[in-house]
């Protein structure tokens, strides 16, 4: 099943004919259409035991979707993947740190900042090294497991994080600005997390090309780790962190996102997030 949440056009009608059609709605994408579901938002769904019922249909083309959940309890953004870790490092003359080996590690990302497929994101202030991060995330459902996948994109101020780890405390202000997800919701039952073709475009040009199954930390280590000493609400948002290649910051080229750029990242399986710096 594909989830989403989408926003009826302007003149779109569902097949209900109303007039008043909500602003938000939970959807379900069947080919070129989008059934709406009888729910608020998506959380709601994926907090409810069973599937709730749909509503009105509309062509695919008629709406604009927006990220999956437009405002997650929480964000985990997890650093699984050793080749981006280790590529990272060498190019600052370390190496992958022997506690990386010992679990799974991540940063609290801000649920406030998140945007969908197609939004603009603002090139933020005091930053000359805007980076893309191409990840998958996983969304959690009421039974505080997986409930689906999608396309994340880690937006990150490169300059600002190596003074923000030269002190100690990890990203903060530097991963503060925006996260992007979408298209849609993938069910484990359609993708399950241990494979896909992961691509990063930037103006049209591929920049950057991965595996997930590459990760080197399972999902279930994963949320063992994000679980441990507290509980996982649904909604909460488990970024994989970024797959080999999938950063500018590895191929150390200097050629950091400017506005006007286009960033496409595809995961087989999924769809395209497709975001414009502004």
């Amino acid at each position: 099943m594909r989830y989403c949440t989408f926003r009826p056009n302007a003149g779109a009608a569902g097949a209900a004919g109303s007039s008043q059609v909500p602003r938000d709605m939970p959807g379900r994408v069947e080919g070129d259409e989008v059934v709406g579901l009888e729910a608020p938002t998506l959380l709601d769904v994926l907090a409810m035991t069973q599937p709730p019922g749909g509503g009105p249909r509309y062509p695919l083309a008629d709406v604009t979707l927006l990220a999956p959940i437009p405002r997650p309890p929480s964000i985990r953004d997890f650093f699984a993947f050793e080749q981006h870790v280790a590529t990272a490092r060498a190019n600052r003359g370390a190496v992958v740190p022997k506690e990386w080996y010992e679990f799974p590690v991540f940063y609290f990302a801000n649920p406030a900042a998140v945007f969908g497929p197609d939004d603009d994101i603002t090139y933020p202030e005091g930053t000359r090294a805007l980076d893309y991060e191409l990840e998958v995330a996983a969304v959690i459902g009421g039974d505080g497991q997986i409930a689906g996948f999608t396309a994340m994109n880690d937006w990150s101020a490169r300059d600002v994080q190596r003074k923000e780890m030269a002190v100690g405390l990890g990203p903060a202000k530097a991963k503060d600005f925006a996260t992007s997800m979408g298209p849609v919701l993938v069910t484990p039952d359609e993708f399950d997390g241990t494979h896909a073709v992961m691509t990063a475009k930037v103006n049209g040009e591929e920049r950057s090309r991965g595996n997930l199954a590459d990760i080197y930390y399972s999902w279930p280590e994963i949320l063992a780790q994000a679980a441990r000493n507290t509980r996982l609400y649904p909604g909460d948002v488990i970024g994989s962190g970024t797959v080999g290649t999938g950063s500018i910051l590895e191929h150390n080229d200097g050629r950091w996102l400017t506005p006007g750029d286009v960033v496409e990242l595809e995961i087989e399986g999924i769809g395209i997030l497709r975001n414009r710096v502004i």
